[in-house]
């Protein structure tokens, strides 16, 4: 299995890739997401480290279960071969209906087949009202009309 754009990535390879990324994230499905990292994937999110499929499944159903209304934004800010860096936001509520954007960077490496090898993220919460929610759109993918982080000020 391929899973294109693959490495090397130049400009435009890794915008799409990121796009695809957040594309995949904001629909909050684990089978989904899962698929798009080898067998093998080593993760720090947080505090957490995970490897391989079984560890991230379980990672994203426990993540999607408590994090309501999630939506998410990712923006490129580097590549190199087979490394892309990103920025990223994301809005979500607890099931009280606490508001949160969680701010932070990840640094991605992908094997041959396109597929991530390696996703290293670090992550801030803050606490929002409603009212200072920025991410409107129906859950799911994010329109193409809707602002990025640079557009949003984030």
């Amino acid at each position: 299995m391929t899973r294109p754009p693959l490495p090397p990535f130049d400009d435009a390879s890794a915008r799409q890739k990121v796009r695809m990324a957040e594309n995949a994230w904001n629909s909050r499905d684990p089978d989904t997401v899962t698929q798009a990292y080898t067998e093998t994937s080593q993760w720090r999110n947080r505090s957490e480290f995970l490897t391989g499929h079984a560890e991230i499944h379980a990672f994203l159903t426990r993540k999607w279960a408590s994090e309501a209304e999630y939506r998410l934004i990712k923006e490129l800010w580097a590549t190199a071969a087979n490394r892309i860096a990103v920025r990223f936001a994301y809005e979500s509520c607890d099931h009280e209906g606490n508001w949160t954007r969680s701010y932070g960077n990840e640094n991605w490496e992908f094997a041959a087949d396109g597929r991530m090898s390696r996703r290293i993220a670090s992550i801030n919460d803050l606490k929002i009202t409603a009212d200072e929610r920025l991410f409107h759109w129906p859950q799911g993918i994010r329109p193409d009309d809707h602002p990025g982080l640079s557009d949003l000020g984030l």
